[in-house]
């Protein structure tokens, strides 16, 4: 697959005003491979005014939910025909291992097909009428796309995290200027020649990459863009937050987490250490929602702990690409610096390493960091409290579900949490009294495209995918008609 390197404005291929470049390196080595375009203020400014006239004289927002669903299908197709290349790309790029990378373009083509049938049904609910009080008037209320979207990713899911905000935003009416992580923006260039290839209509569909300062802050501030969705950091969505609140933009935000995973007595071993390693290990931890803090009944502490070690000495890490590899490297060097950081610190704290806390032997280049398992950790180290964002996890145990409850809600995140227990009624009781925006029940990390996603407190607002990730992107407007003949006669009797 050629990779892209220019800017993806008004339907054209462009280089940057300002000339500016971006290396892309390879995390499994820390090579440069190929370079791209970084957007200056400039740039983006002709991106946002390419959407905003797509907007407000071209045809997309105007076209029925049935037109606009086959550009949606013809791009999943696209995206299905190549995704092993797309995978490679991603892997090369991102750095996780090949079969994740293949799941994950899988479910964003997915993403785009389930859309389409959105916006297809669309519209036949786009308008409803209101029974009111008074048969004098009649009210519709209609319901219509937002307008131009900002749209700024994260680098943990680089295709994926595109088609969750592209796919909505289209499907609804909307256009879109899309700003990829600067660490891996390959494949949402490969996304823009997609969207080149089934004839999407100029300005729809607009990718700048560059970095978040330049790029990201341009697109945040611009008064010609109606919404933003960002998924990101905790302090970056507060700066986009406090930018958007000078327009009054209207925002979306998925933003970080600590995710907590109960595991009760009476859970069967195998399972729960099987999936406390998918929530904290997949991805290599770079996942918002990793159940990074997990709480272990004291009865079956020791015996879980004892098995995790186990189990988690024996996952392969090595280059994505590589068969079998099953940890890959994190995604840059600072990532690295940054994990680094954070289980020196913890061990600083007095927190003890069961396992991993370092580079793999034998993985001197590149940004490889073992899984790491950390018990003894004080509620106030900012292990606890803080999201790591690599293969890190800490350990501790409960006595009661009262405790237990308390130790995962008292955190300032509420994105995901998980439960593992045979007691269904146990799960619907914890599951109720956990403040998260999604509770997995004897698993972890599942995400549905039909399912809403997004968080309490400062893990976000508003909800992605499913309906309401379609809704996101819709603005609500009522038409009230007096249809009465007799006159009003207030002023003219």
């Amino acid at each position: 697959m050629n990779l892209r390197d220019a800017l993806f404005i008004n339907g054209r291929w462009v280089q940057p005003v300002l000339g500016g470049k971006l290396e892309v390196f390879n995390p499994a080595d820390g090579k440069v491979f190929h370079t791209i375009s970084a957007a200056s203020a400039q740039d983006v400014d002709h991106a946002v005014r390419a959407a905003r006239l797509a907007f407000d004289e071209g045809s997309w927002p105007r076209l029925s939910g049935k037109e606009r669903a086959r550009y949606l299908r013809r791009i999943a197709e696209v995206i299905r025909g190549r995704l092993s290349a797309i995978a490679e790309t991603e892997v090369r790029d991102n750095g996780k291992p090949r079969p994740e990378a293949e799941w994950d373009i899988g479910d964003a083509a997915y993403c785009f097909e389930y859309y389409a049938r959105m916006a297809e049904e669309f519209d036949d609910n786009r308008s409803e009428s209101i029974t009111l009080p008074d048969a004098r008037f009649e009210t519709k209320v209609m319901r219509e796309p937002v307008g131009v979207v900002g749209a700024i990713i994260p680098w943990n899911y680089p295709l994926l995290m595109a088609a969750w905000k592209v796919a909505p935003a289209l499907a609804a009416g909307c256009t879109v200027v899309l700003k990829p992580a600067e660490q891996t923006s390959l494949t949402a260039l490969e996304l823009a020649g997609i969207a080149e290839e089934v004839d999407l209509p100029p300005g729809v569909l607009n990718v700048v990459t560059g970095f978040g300062a330049d790029a990201g802050q341009s697109l945040v501030d611009h008064p010609m863009v109606d919404k933003l969705a960002f998924t990101g950091s905790g302090a970056v969505g507060s700066k986009i937050m406090a930018a958007a609140a000078k327009d009054i933009k209207r925002v979306s935000l998925e933003l970080g987490g600590k995710s907590p995973f109960l595991v009760f007595e009476d859970s069967d071993l195998d399972k729960a250490v099987e999936w406390v390693m998918f929530g904290i290990f997949w991805n290599q931890g770079q996942v918002c929602s990793a159940t990074s803090r997990v709480l272990v009944h004291e009865r079956i502490y020791q015996n879980f702990i004892d098995r995790l070690v186990v189990e988690a000495k024996k996952i392969s890490i090595g280059d994505g690409l590589q068969a079998g590899t099953l940890l890959g490297p994190l995604v840059s060097e600072l990532q690295h610096q940054r994990v680094t950081a954070a289980v020196e610190k913890a061990v600083a704290d007095g927190a003890t390493i069961l396992t991993g806390g370092g580079r793999p032997e034998g993985l001197e280049a590149g940004y490889f960091f073992e899984p790491t398992i950390l018990t003894d950790v004080p509620l106030t180290s900012s292990a606890w409290l803080d999201e790591i964002f690599g293969p890190v996890v800490c350990v501790r145990p409960f006595a009661s579900e009262k405790e237990a409850i308390s130790l995962a809600n008292d955190t300032r995140f509420g994105l995901a949490s998980a439960v593992m227990t045979e007691d269904t009624k146990r799960a619907e009781r914890v599951a109720a009294a956990l403040r998260t925006g999604t509770v997995w029940v004897n698993c972890s990390q599942p995400s549905f495209t039909e399912a809403p996603w997004g968080g309490y407190k400062q893990s976000g607002i508003g909800r992605e995918l499913g309906r309401w990730g379609f809704e996101n992107y819709l603005e609500t407007k009522q038409v009230t008609a007096y249809v009465s003949g007799e006159p009003w006669g207030w002023y003219l009797k």
